[in-house]
């Protein structure tokens, strides 16, 4: 399994509660900000980026986090450009039959904002995706940070979404 994670602030609230799932979870987590992840181009002219590797690496598993903020009921602009090249996996002929590896594999998704749930459209964006890629909403870990930095509470919810993604991948190897 591995962590996708997406905030102009690493060591923020979306990046603690990331971190303490990870640990939980013994995953590696992405920082999608350090890497050079070039907008979505119609002609496929920034193929030399980091996004291809990247997506070699989600291949290998079968259960995939995104972690990010809400920022004005979407997701952050790192996982917003993420998200739109996966269209290359579905428009570059060479790499077309490895999009289809997306099928099947269960999506997760990690977030915080200032609200007792994340907004609807928020979650809808990820799950309309991830139908639309053939894979597999699995879930969904909020926390209401409305009062800034993260208590100790959160532990228990944690633990609670690391069990869940445990148990979805039990005999999973990666």
């Amino acid at each position: 399994m591995l962590a996708l994670f997406a905030s102009s602030r690493r060591d923020g609230n979306t990046g603690r509660f990331m971190d303490q799932i990870a640990h939980e979870l013994g995953i590696e987590v992405v920082d999608l900000a350090r890497l050079r992840i070039s907008p979505y181009d119609y002609a496929h002219g920034n193929r030399g980026d980091d996004f291809e590797p990247l997506m070699q690496r989600i291949l290998a598993h079968r259960q995939v986090i995104f972690a990010t903020p809400v920022y004005w009921y979407s997701v952050s602009p790192p996982m917003k450009c993420f998200l739109d090249r996966i269209s290359d996996y579905l428009e570059v002929p060479e790499l077309i039959p490895q999009g289809r590896r997306l099928r099947g594999k269960r999506a997760y998704v990690v977030c915080t904002s200032v609200c007792e749930q994340p907004p609807a459209a928020f979650l809808a964006a990820f799950r309309e995706t991830f139908e639309y890629l053939g894979m597999q909403y699995s879930g969904v870990a909020h926390l209401n940070c409305e009062d800034g930095d993260l208590p100790p509470a959160h532990e228990a919810q944690v633990r609670a979404f690391a069990a869940l993604v445990s148990s979805e991948g039990a005999g999973d190897p990666t």
